[in-house]
Parts: C-alpha cells; sequence; structure tokens
C-alpha cells in the first residue's frame, strides 16, 4: 500500500533551529532526537549541514530564502526596467503629440 494522500510535512525554521540545537547538545543519538520529533534521521542532519554555515553570515536553512530572495531581486530588477521603458515611452508620445499639426 502507498503513502496516497499523505503530504510532505514543512516545518517552520523556528521548529528546525530547535531540532538542530538538541541535536547538536548531544544530550542523545542524533537517531534518537530525530526519532523523538517524528523526523527522518537524514532529514535532521540535513538541517544540520544546513545551519553549519549560519555563523559566517549564511541564512540558516537557505532553502527557505534564497530561491525566493533571488526570485524577488529578479522581479524588482524587472519591475524597475518596464517602469523605465513606460516612462521613455510616455515622454516619446508627449513629443510626438506635441508635433501633430491641429
Amino acid at each position: 500500500m502507498g503513502k496516497k494522500g499523505i503530504g510532505r510535512r514543512v516545518h517552520t525554521r523556528e521548529f528546525k533551529v530547535e531540532a538542530v540545537s538538541l541535536a547538536l547538545k548531544r544530550e542523545k543519538p542524533v537517531s534518537q532526537v530525530a526519532k523523538d520529533l517524528g523526523l527522518n534521521e537524514s532529514v535532521l542532519r540535513k538541517w544540520m549541514h544546513e545551519s553549519q554555515g549560519a555563523g559566517s553570515g549564511v541564512q540558516v536553512f537557505p532553502g527557505h530564502g534564497r530561491p525566493r530572495d533571488a526570485e524577488l531581486t529578479r522581479l524588482r530588477k524587472e519591475n524597475k526596467a518596464l517602469k523605465d521603458a513606460n516612462e521613455i515611452l510616455k515622454k516619446a508620445a508627449v513629443i510626438f503629440a506635441q508635433g501633430e499639426p491641429q
């Protein structure tokens, strides 16, 4: 029997930070911490690996920020380019309208 109807669980950044914190305390093995939290051990280890770059100014759990941030940056640049093009077209329309005989 398959897992039909069961979707992927989405965990908040806060949950991930707390889970990693528990695992790093080393009071219990990572496998036990993962089991206690209802996680697959590989997921918790992935989060631990992702959090290692946090001290160097890298966002913890980049999967939750970077793609959206990159998309937002791209869209802002595109929006600016479109606004600039729109202003040029408005100015051109005014120039052409003034040049027409009435």
